[in-house]
């Protein structure tokens, strides 16, 4: 029974551990804007700063769900080196909705 119980144990450890692993190395970039920023100026800023090497704009939601309305502009950023996090905050910073930029992995709050 001790045996059975270090078994479970070592696989409830070694899958937290893979969920950590797959989680290392992935960044993302939330927008925060000044509150009341309407959705189509969100969909600009996402969309002005799209070109940039290393930072890739999370897809829109599909369904038309009234949750949907656009409240973060996120980044994905897993790849991206400090200079190209630097070119992306100065591009953000173009827009005056802007009020800063939140480096976080997926999950966080």
């Amino acid at each position: 029974m001790a045996g059975l119980l270090a078994v479970a144990v070592t696989a409830l450890l070694l899958g937290g551990c893979a969920k950590f692993d797959a989680a290392l190395g992935k960044q993302e970039a939330v927008v925060q804007f000044k509150n009341g920023t309407p959705t189509a100026t969100r969909l600009k800023v996402r969309a002005g700063c799209a070109h940039l090497p290393g930072a890739k704009p999370e897809a829109l939601p599909t369904n038309h769900l009234a949750s949907d309305n656009l409240y973060d502009v996120i980044y994905r950023v897993d790849d991206a080196t400090n200079a190209q996090l630097a070119r992306l905050t100065q591009c953000l910073q173009k827009y005056p909705s802007v009020v800063g930029i939140d480096i976080q992995t997926p999950g966080d709050s």
